[in-house]
């Protein structure tokens, strides 16, 4: 794990280090992180969050502050993932990161894929295996596939 372009906060603990990815991501105070987590350049975490071990943080996500993130949470920053343009491998030039903000306090299921453009509001839950394809309100519970409101 090269941690040259990461910027970390203060007391962050990575419990593997050599089995987590981390580059050009901000990660803030006293954030835990698990094995065989990725987080790649331009996402954010915020302080005392709980990174759980086999999850993806890809480009465009912002997790704000006390955030947990079950084990195997898959998200997304295409809406239309293709390998090639006309042929030829695609390029960053060939498509558009589209932003997910995950809000303060808010829990995600173990394996929960959380699609992009999505915003996860405020003390919410995602129950695990789900599949967010739409806003969560804050303060509330969703579970399914697609995630549907159950309280």
């Amino acid at each position: 794990m090269g941690l040259t372009d990461v910027e970390l906060g203060k007391d962050v603990r990575i419990a593997q280090p050599a089995l987590v990815n981390l580059y050009g991501c901000k990660i803030g105070d006293e954030t835990k992180i698990g094995a065989f987590v990725e987080i790649q350049r331009n996402a954010t975490v915020g302080a005392r969050c709980k990174i759980s071990s086999h999850t993806f943080i890809c480009e465009g996500v912002t997790i704000e502050d006390e955030v947990f993130i079950g084990h195997g949470v898959m998200f997304i920053n295409d809406r239309i993932p293709r390998a090639t343009t006309g042929g030829a491998i695609q390029t960053e030039k060939d498509w558009k990161v589209v932003p997910t903000k995950v809000c303060r306090g808010a829990s995600i299921g173990s394996g929960a894929a959380i699609l992009c453009g999505i915003t996860v509001g405020e003390r919410a839950l995602v129950g695990a295996g789900a599949v967010v394809t739409r806003d969560v309100p804050a303060d509330t519970i969703v579970a399914g596939v697609p995630a549907r409101l159950l309280r």
